[in-house]
């Protein structure tokens, strides 16, 4: 196992991947689509969790 590890040279190992302006997407829509997915499922989360309570309150 060691000795596999050490035939591996450093430029075949996957670098660390850089911000590329034409090809990725900007981390700033990144972040706006990250809060907006988070914002979704704590609205799904706690609309469950209110429809639960109403319905242990009324049945």
């Amino acid at each position: 196992m060691a000795e596999a590890q050490k035939r591996l040279s450093h430029t075949t190992l996957k670098r660390r991947q850089r911000f590329h302006p034409k090809r990725d997407v900007r981390p700033a829509v990144l972040a706006k689509a990250n809060r907006l997915v988070i914002s979704a499922a704590a609205f799904i989360g706690l609309s469950f969790l209110a429809i639960v309570i109403l319905q242990a309150l009324l049945g």
